[in-house]
């Protein structure tokens, strides 16, 4: 059992066959698929699997908190776990790569300036937009 069916089962979600494979692709997923995306994989897994089915799904695991919709600039909704470990976004302009990382001394720095301006920082998200540096040959 994959980890989103794992999470769909503790909230008491019905699994139906197609949830369970959409459930599959996503948790499989090392990128941030759009709903484009998943549906083009799951119907290689079920024929009958359809987009809208696929964007039900999707909203119906978004709406339990299993699932985190980001707006990467690119006006498409893509989607991650969102019970993965903290991390921010570094997008590729050219090409719509996600680069995930983590920087110790990002989280410091925005601590520091939450309590400079006299907040507990409990929360944030952050997102890189950059271009590839050209290299001299």
């Amino acid at each position: 059992m994959n980890r989103i069916e794992k999470l769909c089962i503790e909230k008491g979600m019905r699994m139906t066959a197609q949830r369970r494979v959409i459930a599959k692709i996503l948790s499989e997923a090392d990128d941030h698929p759009d709903v484009e995306e998943v549906y083009i994989r799951s119907s290689k897994v079920d024929g009958r699997i359809s987009i809208a089915t696929v964007y039900r799904t999707v909203r119906l695991f978004e709406e339990a908190g299993i699932l985190e919709r980001h707006d990467f600039r690119d006006g498409r909704s893509r989607y991650e776990l969102a019970e993965c470990d903290h991390h921010d976004h570094l997008i590729d302009l050219e090409n719509g790569n996600v680069i995930e990382f983590v920087s110790k001394d990002i989280e410091k720095l925005q601590k520091k300036i939450a309590r400079e301006l006299g907040f507990e920082l409990v929360d944030h998200r952050l997102e890189l937009y950059g271009i590839p540096l050209k290299t001299k040959n």
